[in-house]
Order: C-alpha cells, then sequence, then structure tokens
C-alpha cells in the first residue's frame, strides 16, 4: 500500500480510466498510472492503442467515461483552470500561418488572458526562443518560411512560454527525419534537465523513448491498458553516445519485445 507521501508526490494519478466515445469504439479500459512531479515518462503502444485518447484527458479536452483522473488532487479541467499550467506540443506545429514566430508565441498569452504585463510577456517568449535554438533573425518569419524541424521548435517554444507545469507531447517529431530527430531528442533532454517540468511523450520509436525518460510505459492494443512499466536508470544530462552502449541496447529490446506482445494481442483478439 502506498504510504500519504508517495500519493503526495504524484502529480498525475489515472485510477481505472476508460474512454468510449459516442460511436461505441473503447479507446481506453481500465487504466492505472502515476508520474511523480518532475518526471519524464514516455509511453508505446500500437497505432490506434489510445495514447493520445489519454494525452487529451489529462490536458481536459476530453473527460473519461469512467475512472478518476487527477493532477495534483484535481480534475484536470480543475487544475488547468484553477492552479496549474498544461503545454501541449502535438505531431503537426499547427502554427498559425498568418503569423510571424513571435506572435504564434503570444497566442497563449491571449487564449489564457495573463495577468503577465508586455514587458515579462516578452521576457517570456525570448527565454522560450532561446530555450529552444531560435535566433533574432527567426523571429519575425512565418511557418512558410521554415523548416519542418524549425516549425517543431515554434510549437515547442509556444508550449514552454507558459511555464507549464505538465508538458504533454504526442509524436512531436514523428514526421521529421532520423538525424534531426535524434537532435531534437538530443535538445529536449537538456531542457527538461535544466525545467523539470513533469512530461508525458507520446512516441512509436523505442529509442526515443529510451533515450529521453526515466520510465517508459508500453500500452496494449486497443482498448489500450497500461501492460509494461520499464525504468531507465541513466543519469541526466544524457550524453548522444549512451545510444551505443550495451546497456541502451538492453533496455530498448526490453521494450520492443514487450511491445511485440502488445501488438500480438490484438493479432489474438
Amino acid at each position: 500500500m502506498e504510504s500519504a507521501s508517495q500519493i503526495a508526490d504524484q502529480f498525475v494519478r489515472a485510477e481505472s480510466v476508460s474512454m468510449q466515445f459516442p460511436n461505441g469504439f473503447r479507446a481506453l479500459a481500465d487504466v492505472d498510472l502515476t508520474i511523480d512531479a518532475g518526471e519524464f515518462v514516455s509511453i508505446v503502444g500500437p497505432s490506434g492503442c489510445g495514447k493520445s485518447t489519454l494525452l487529451r484527458l489529462l490536458a481536459g479536452l476530453r473527460k473519461p467515461t469512467s475512472g478518476t483522473l487527477k493532477i495534483q488532487g484535481m480534475p484536470p479541467e480543475d487544475a488547468r483552470r484553477l492552479q496549474h499550467r498544461v503545454g501541449f506540443v502535438f505531431q503537426n506545429a499547427n502554427l498559425l500561418p498568418w503569423r510571424s514566430v513571435v506572435e504564434n508565441l503570444r497566442l497563449p498569452f491571449e487564449l489564457e488572458k495573463t495577468e503577465l504585463d508586455r514587458q515579462q510577456k516578452s521576457s517570456r517568449i525570448n527565454d522560450a526562443l532561446e530555450l529552444v535554438g531560435l535566433t533574432e533573425a527567426d523571429r519575425s518569419k512565418r511557418p512558410h518560411m521554415l523548416s519542418g524541424g524549425m516549425q517543431m521548435r515554434v510549437a515547442l517554444a509556444r508550449a514552454l512560454v507558459t511555464e507549464p507545469d505538465l508538458l504533454l507531447l504526442d509524436e512531436p517529431f514523428g514526421a521529421l527525419d532520423d538525424i534531426l530527430r535524434r537532435k531534437l531528442n538530443e535538445e529536449l533532454s537538456k531542457m527538461w534537465t535544466e525545467k523539470h517540468w513533469t512530461a508525458l511523450f507520446v512516441t512509436h520509436n523505442v529509442a526515443e523513448a529510451v533515450f529521453l525518460s526515466q520510465r517508459v510505459l508500453v500500452m496494449s492494443a486497443t482498448p489500450g491498458r497500461m501492460m509494461a512499466d520499464i525504468k531507465i536508470p541513466f543519469e541526466f544530462p544524457r550524453s548522444p553516445t549512451i545510444r551505443e552502449e550495451p546497456e541502451f541496447a538492453r533496455l530498448a529490446g526490453l521494450v520492443t519485445r514487450e511491445l511485440e506482445q502488445a501488438m500480438l494481442s490484438r493479432e489474438e483478439a
């Protein structure tokens, strides 16, 4: 049984969370999940197993059909409204094409109707742009002038500009080539080492999950359930050369075997 102090440390807690859509499709079934404050956790699983649905529930964009989902003891929509800032990065950058980089970063302040003054907002924007490696010359560019990787940096900066307590990332690097993806993995890891937001990262890439995370969760085929929770013990900050170490290969192999079992569960259904 968990102690009171253990429960207090849990930033995210899901108990028997299920999600069924009006058309009868059951995306999630009895999901149990805990994430401690400041922890970086990745989720892998077969396509369509409910990973993105779980992120949307945590963002307060949907409510579960049953079960209990809390962010520091509050339903996600209440936590977001009353106390905690949530950043969400999607697979597509979803930048407003008629706005410059800086204007896209102002959007969260406009939506939240923040009480920050103009100087504070400007400082937050400058800090976020610097954190993701965008230069002064990039500030006035519109999305069509940026590469896919640069657009994703802007999307990440937009999520970070409010200094979120919880960062939800839904395959943000899935459309990028492998070399650029690895580079952005390394930069994201450095950012987390510096800021230590609580992060939940959805990916199909096993090596990416192992490199970034303290824990990797494996979900079953639809309806999604948690099948495995694998601890990744490497210290931070993580060097790019860690990918060449035998222990990295062993852990990636372990995650892959669990993922294969998850896919097999669909075939046997």
